[in-house]
């Protein structure tokens, strides 16, 4: 069902396809790589603190994720395309609507079985509003595209700096990235390979990062204990700098890594996932055929007592308790396992890390509610179909 969005990208593809294009895309997220985003990430987080505390000002309640949403959209957009959106400033209202409206057209395709058929699915409205949604993307994707490359045939090379650990010249966004990979393998990445791929992580990047930060801002929100003793890591790591993140510092918050981990465990942005088994499975008594569809729910596994105690608690310390790392290496999956696996995690949980920390930094969180006034569905990606409202305070 995402296949004309996507077609045959990263997510989609399979066997030697997608064993080639992983090959050739993890080099996108190497270390240092990530680090050229830093500036973009520190952009946006700050642009998004000023719209909080603006929303906020008389003491406003106000609901969180539509902030984070725009602030999301801004960040993958430029750090994947290298195209800035300013969809936080009220720009871009066309790419913003046409994303949300092909997101909103798959989930309701997959939730009405008589818009599975393809020449059905075209006919209708909801069809319609897909297809007139994906074009508008595809054509922004591939004006982007055409413009990039023609400043790479133009550029005199003085954007670019040589790095020993990519092993290849590094450039200002991903979409520059793979671009570099096109010229070393001009017969294995098309133009069209490229969109696929851009394509795919815009989708995959923006919602499910922003459901994620949101949803642990509210839990910050909840409880103050956790909040203060979270900014009191960031106070020793920036004592009364105003200065921007780097990766340093992103390493050296090891309490905040701990409280977005337990938001995902508690809400991971994609509550489950399928794998189809190459060989025979034994589990126990039973044995499970090649071929069969395996499903696993991270929103479940996540909530088993005898790996989680009281696994509705909101205890960050968890992830701070080394005896507890043996738990996790198949018993916590917000980003998958295995070799497919999120290739975007540690750009994700940066990205997070960045947002949350400018946050904490400058204001002060109130959740004017509990878990109990918070409604998910599961769904593509988890939902949130109502959360408490939040308070932010300048400090």
């Amino acid at each position: 069902m995402l296949r004309p969005w996507l077609n045959d990208g990263l997510l989609l593809s399979s066997g030697p396809k997608w064993q080639k294009r992983r090959k050739l895309l993890t080099n996108t997220f190497y270390f240092k790589t990530l680090d050229m985003y830093n500036k973009s990430l520190n952009k946006h987080a700050q642009v998004l603190v000023k719209k909080l505390l603006e929303a906020s000002a008389d003491d406003t309640e106000i609901s969180v994720m539509e902030y984070v949403t725009l602030c999301s959209l801004d960040m993958i957009c430029e750090t994947i395309m290298g195209t800035e959106m300013n969809a936080q400033e009220g720009k871009s209202v066309q790419y913003v609507h046409s994303i949300k409206s092909a997101c909103r057209s798959v989930i309701d395709r997959i939730f009405q079985f008589w818009l599975w058929n393809d020449f059905v699915f075209k006919i209708s409205k909801c069809g319609q509003t897909f297809y007139s949604s994906i074009k508008v993307l595809h054509d922004f994707t591939d004006k982007v595209i055409e413009n990039k490359k023609t400043l790479l045939k133009n550029e005199n090379n003085s954007n670019i700096t040589h790095d020993k650990n990519v092993g290849r010249m590094q450039k200002k966004s991903f979409l520059d990235l793979i671009l570099n990979i096109m010229e070393d393998n001009p017969d294995q990445l098309t133009d069209k390979d490229i969109r696929e791929e851009v394509d795919t992580f815009l989708f995959e990047g923006h919602d499910t990062t922003s459901i994620s930060i949101t949803m642990t801002l509210v839990l910050l929100g909840m409880h103050p204990d956790i909040q203060d003793r979270a900014r009191d890591e960031l106070r020793s790591i920036f004592e009364d700098s105003d200065r921007d993140v780097t990766m340093e510092d992103l390493n050296s918050m090891k309490y905040l890594e701990a409280i977005i981990k337990e938001s995902l465990r508690l809400y991971p942005s994609v509550p489950g996932f399928t794998r189809e088994l190459q060989t025979t499975l034994k589990l126990k008594n039973y044995s499970i055929p090649p071929m069969t569809t395996v499903a696993i729910y991270p929103y479940i596994l996540h909530r088993i007592e005898t790996l989680y105690p009281n696994p509705e608690e909101f205890v960050p310390e968890r992830f701070l308790d080394v005896d507890n790392k043996s738990k996790f290496l198949f018993g916590y999956l917000p980003f998958s396992a295995g070799v497919r696996n999120c290739i975007g995690q540690k750009y994700a949980m940066n990205q997070m890390k960045t947002v949350i920390s400018t946050i904490l930094r400058r204001s002060k969180l109130e959740t004017l509610g509990s878990k109990d006034d918070i409604s998910i569905s599961t769904q593509l990606i988890i939902r949130i179909e109502s959360l408490p409202k939040m308070k932010f305070f300048r400090i």
